[in-house]
């Protein structure tokens, strides 16, 4: 199954509106018994969150996970910071990537594969605000071809 594929749970919309992606990685995720539940549920959110290399291995900062409401005692803190997994050449890339500036590393989305929970990060760069207005123009140009294109087929 290629990278991506799988029950999504959550998406990070604004990653691609605010970052040029450059090159994207699959990862496992360390989850705590009642995470992996609310993940489960869809009750994720990737909006502020980041990830950031710490003594070779990477963390995921800000992800917000709810707590599982039959967890009780048990539940865990909903924005706790998550060890990502890869393998040691993929995280060599990543420090390879984000010692140049103006690079970060940015989850896309986070999906249910084959029963375990994998988010997909992306190398990526920051947009500047004449970039963003540019892929606005170019949507809105695609979209008005398409829409002339459904009319002349009626």
């Amino acid at each position: 199954m290629p990278k991506g594929d799988g029950k999504l749970v959550a998406q990070n919309k604004k990653a691609r509106h605010d970052y040029a992606i450059e090159e994207t990685f699959e990862a496992g995720i360390v989850l705590q018994g009642t995470e992996i539940k609310s993940v489960r549920n869809a009750r994720v959110n990737l909006k502020d969150s980041y990830a950031r290399i710490d003594k070779g291995e990477i963390f995921l900062h800000n992800m917000h996970i709810s707590p599982y409401e039959q967890g009780n005692r048990y539940n865990h803190d909903p924005l706790r910071t998550r060890k990502l997994l890869l393998h040691k050449k993929q995280i060599s890339r990543l420090i390879g990537a984000t010692k140049e500036s103006g690079y970060s590393i940015v989850p896309l989305k986070m999906y249910i594969k084959d029963g375990y929970a994998k988010v997909l990060i992306g190398v990526a760069r920051g947009k500047k605000k004449y970039d963003k207005r540019q892929d606005l123009k170019q949507k809105e140009a695609k979209r008005d071809i398409e829409r002339a294109f459904k009319e002349r087929q009626q």
